[in-house]
């Protein structure tokens, strides 16, 4: 009687393993690289100068302080203004609120419109709005100048909201087109059998579905509006600078000595937002993401 063959299964559950090990070691040095810098502007805003000045970067504050948090907020200059950053803050949500909630809706609209309405010519028009995602926003900057100018909306908060909202169109119609394609078609006639009409059914039926991808659309748009600087800088006025343009007025302003520790405080203030959003909404932003790619 031949001699068994050895089973070769704890030499691949071996190899699996130093795979596993190997996936989790690039995966650990990758977060280390992307977190380091945050790291070091969190510890440099609770140092004084006097630490900063001895020179070790990653050590923690030996006598943290909220000062420079303070002095971020309510004093620090941009420019000729000292009033701090809080108000590109209030700015920023001035803008952001607006520039989030239109492109949403009208979004929703077409993408509704085009999957299950289909009117006439509605791949054409697809096909242009897609091609508008395409077009560089600088090379749009100047006839938009023009066009708000000639509108009296030119260094206002409807014009630069209108600009954002513009800007947004194609990436939302695609996001919501794609979910409303991945609805079974049927809940469609079954309403539109009940004598359901256009509006209706958007507002009663398909908005309610699409809630997890009102959250990645709310997701995206936040963020990218929160963190413009091109368009704000441009469009916005000096009245309505947002946050993100007062940050580079801040960074840039230098009276005496350069205050790193007031700079890194400001730096963070700015991406509070973005990080709060990430991390409330995370799990809502990957199934939004999963539901609208199941047609194209």
């Amino acid at each position: 009687m031949p001699a068994p063959v050895p089973a070769l299964r704890p030499r691949r559950a071996l190899q699996r393993s130093a795979a596993r090990l190997g996936i989790y070691a690039f995966l650990l040095t990758t977060a280390l690289f992307f977190l380091a810098p945050l790291y070091v502007m969190l510890v440099t805003s609770f140092k004084t100068m006097d630490e900063i000045r001895a020179g070790q970067l990653f050590a923690l504050p030996a006598a943290p302080t909220l000062e420079p948090w303070r002095v971020a907020w309510s004093e620090v200059c941009a420019g000729v203004s000292c009033e701090g950053i809080r108000v590109g803050f209030w700015n920023s949500v001035a803008i952001v609120v607006p520039s989030t909630v239109l492109p949403i809706a009208i979004g929703a609209l077409n993408g509704y419109a085009l999957s299950l309405w289909r009117p006439r010519g509605a791949e054409w028009l697809f096909g242009v709005l897609l091609l508008g995602a395409f077009i560089p926003v600088q090379v749009m900057i100047y006839p938009l100048v023009k066009l708000l100018a000639a509108l009296g909306l030119f260094s206002s908060l409807p014009g630069i909201v209108a600009v954002h909202t513009v800007f947004s169109m194609p990436v939302m119609t695609l996001l919501f087109r794609n979910h409303f394609l991945a609805v079974p078609v049927e809940l469609f006639k079954a309403a539109r059998v009940d004598g359901a009409g256009f509006w209706r059914i958007f507002g009663q039926l398909m908005l309610p579905l699409a809630t997890p991808m009102i959250v990645v659309a709310a997701i995206m748009q936040l963020t990218g509006v929160w963190n413009d600087y091109v368009l704000g800088l441009v469009f916005a006025g000096h009245e309505q600078q947002p946050m993100t343009v007062q940050l580079n007025n801040v960074i840039n302003t230098t009276t005496g000595e350069r205050q790193y520790n007031v700079n890194m405080a400001a730096t963070i203030l700015t991406s509070l937002v973005p990080l709060a959003v990430y991390f409330l909404s995370g799990r809502w932003f990957l199934r939004g993401i999963a539901a609208g790619a199941v047609k194209g």
